[in-house]
């Protein structure tokens, strides 16, 4: 199949409204049944099964299996870049309309599949740039020497990431701030780390995240950064 017929197909399987919901509800990382995705798509459970092996079949979603039930998710983080991107697109222009349907909660601080985004996100990241920790590249970042010393506080390590193909790093463009956050292999095992640490709680049946005091207190220490 010819590069341009792929994208037409990848593109209308994603943009179709059906599956545009199932795979935004999808962005918070876990995995969902088919009956779950059916109730968040308002649709039977019978159409849901329908939209849910085209995007199989695509390679959009992968699914397991765990006694009676199975379980829908990303098969691949760039599915989840991909549907988290196309919300920049929605919200150029229309700004006012489309905010009034996200929870100032979300825009603050979320889960972007595997990584954190929203405001807290991207002040994290550009403080991490300032303490030269991160530089920027074309579409990514360098973790520099002393870069690696203060993410060991974290207990992660550089040799972590050996034979891994996934990306180490990633500019993820984030569509309520405009600008980028960190995803990639590395903002996968920082979230991990962040929320062993307490720094954040989740939401439950949500992507939202809040910041505890005790992540405002530590980032402030370690960054110099204050979200309060």
């Amino acid at each position: 199949m010819e590069v341009e017929e792929s994208f037409v197909l990848i593109s209308g399987l994603i943009c179709e409204p059906t599956r545009a919901k199932m795979l935004w509800n999808l962005l918070d990382g876990r995995a969902y049944t088919a009956t779950e995705l059916a109730v968040v798509a308002d649709i039977s459970a019978t159409s849901a099964s329908n939209h849910l092996s085209k995007m199989l079949e695509a390679d959009l979603l992968k699914v397991e299996t765990q006694g009676r039930h199975r379980y829908y998710s990303f098969a691949k983080p760039e599915v989840a870049y991909a549907v988290e991107s196309l919300a920049n697109l929605v919200n150029n222009g229309s700004s006012q309309r489309f905010s009034k349907s996200v929870a100032s909660g979300i825009k603050n601080c979320r889960t972007c599949y595997d990584h954190l985004a929203g405001f807290v996100a991207v002040k994290l990241v550009e403080a991490l740039e300032q303490n030269e920790f991160l530089r920027k590249t074309e579409t990514a970042y360098s973790v520099t020497e002393e870069g690696w010393k203060w993410f060991a506080d974290f207990e992660i390590s550089k040799n972590d990431f050996a034979g891994n193909r996934r990306p180490l790093t990633r500019q993820c463009l984030d569509w309520s701030e405009r600008r980028p956050h960190l995803a990639g292999q590395l903002g996968a095992v920082f979230l991990e780390k962040v929320l062993q640490r307490n720094w954040f709680e989740k939401i439950q049946f949500s992507r939202e995240l809040i910041l505890t005091s005790k992540g405002q207190q530590e980032i402030y220490k370690l960054l110099g950064v204050s979200l309060r």
